[in-house]
């Protein structure tokens, strides 16, 4: 009976690693295709109006303006109205479309809160630059206005720069000059090793020479905008870089504030027991396990942990955070809001991931300028 003990124990902790390694390695996968996993079931004219017929989900009966991107090229932006067709369908309004798209029954398409796929799309006249980082070259966008103070826009894990445009329109009308940033293993930025995420390690090295870059052209102060895991090297960069001094603001829109939070809760959404994130954290925070999952350095969850370094931030921090945020929880923000009410505003919506700007446009944009028109101007 002991030696059969002692063999089932080894078959659940191996089973355990297992699955603790295939989380770490989902976790960390190199940027792969986008998903086309909506059907567009139909194509409604009325009057000067277009419409899309979609099956119903969370996403397509939610209220705000969204983007539909098409497997065979191009997109379609979505209007925030929403038509009932019946039980299981909806119907939403097209505001804009890409050059030559011609939407069809049948077509394969993909929702997103990326509203936007280049600079010119939201309006923005930008150039095309490459910051040289100490692993190549990363492509960005600058966008001109006043070269004294400085927004860097920093996109999260698996969404393409063109996901902070969003924030870049309200950063330009206030006459800042934007470098909206790619970095390693991003899918636009320098390919590193096995093309795997440090979660915002090894890539935060990256955004610091797009910091060095502005501060060379004459940035005096820098904004860091922070897109869900580009929250996790924004905040590494306002203690820990050489630049921190220039530092007079963060705006962090679903932030990652504490690392095994989130792997918990998209575990849970992927239909495992949230307690079972806590089997990839071996994978990810020692270093010969971590050099067996592809990864060129351990990931510290503790320097992570923003909700138990509260006390080290001293940059003025906007925190913009969706209630329905199953990726993200939005428990930590409401944890670390409270912790420094001298530094932190939190603005919640009634949106999921990434998706406040979405949910309600204007207030999201109101509150980021508002925001940084105050702490710019002190």
């Amino acid at each position: 009976m002991k030696r059969q003990l002692v063999i089932g124990g080894v078959m659940v902790g191996a089973a355990g690693a297992g699955l603790g390694w295939t989380i770490a390695r989902k976790l960390t996968a190199p940027v792969g295709p986008r998903h086309f996993n909506l059907t567009l079931r139909g194509v409604e004219v009325n009057g000067d109006r277009q419409l899309l017929l979609l099956d119903r989900t969370c996403d397509t009966e939610a209220p705000g303006t969204y983007n539909l991107w098409f497997e065979h090229g191009g997109w379609a932006q979505l209007g925030s109205e929403v038509e009932d067709r019946g039980q299981n369908q909806v119907a939403r309004v097209i505001v804009g479309v890409s050059p030559g798209l011609t939407p069809r029954a049948g077509d394969r398409v993909s929702w997103s809160g990326i509203y936007y796929a280049t600079p010119a799309d939201a309006g923005l006249d930008a150039s095309d630059i490459v910051i040289s980082t100490a692993v190549g070259p990363a492509p960005a966008w600058r966008i001109n206005g006043d070269t004294s103070i400085w927004a860097i826009h920093v996109h999260g894990l698996g969404s393409p720069r063109a996901g902070t445009l969003r924030g870049v329109q309200v950063a330009t009308e206030l006459g800042l000059t934007s470098l909206v940033v790619s970095y390693r293993n991003d899918g636009e930025g320098p390919i590193v090793g096995s093309g795997r995420s440090t979660l915002g390690v090894t890539e935060a090295a990256d955004v610091e020479a797009a910091i060095g870059y502005a501060v060379r052209r004459g940035a005096e102060r820098i904004v860091l905008f922070g897109w869900s895991m580009g929250a996790v090297i924004a905040l590494q960069l306002a203690t820990r870089s050489d630049y921190a001094p220039q530092m007079v603001g963060l705006v962090l829109d679903s932030p990652v504030l504490n690392l095994i939070e989130v792997i918990k809760a998209n575990c849970q959404r992927a239909g495992l027991p949230r307690g079972a994130g806590l089997l990839a954290v071996p994978w990810l925070t020692n270093r010969a396990l971590a050099r067996r999952l592809g990864l060129p350095t351990r990931i510290s969850f503790s320097e992570s942990d923003w909700i138990a370094r509260a006390d080290e931030l001293s940059v003025p921090t906007l925190i913009l955070h969706g209630a329905n945020d199953d990726s993200v929880p939005i428990k930590t923000s409401l944890a670390l809001a409270p912790k420094r009410p001298d530094l932190v505003q939190l603005e919640t919506f009634d949106a999921g991931h990434t998706l406040a700007w979405n949910s309600d446009r204007e207030r999201w944009r109101a509150t980021v300028s508002a925001w940084l028109s105050d702490h710019l101007t002190v």
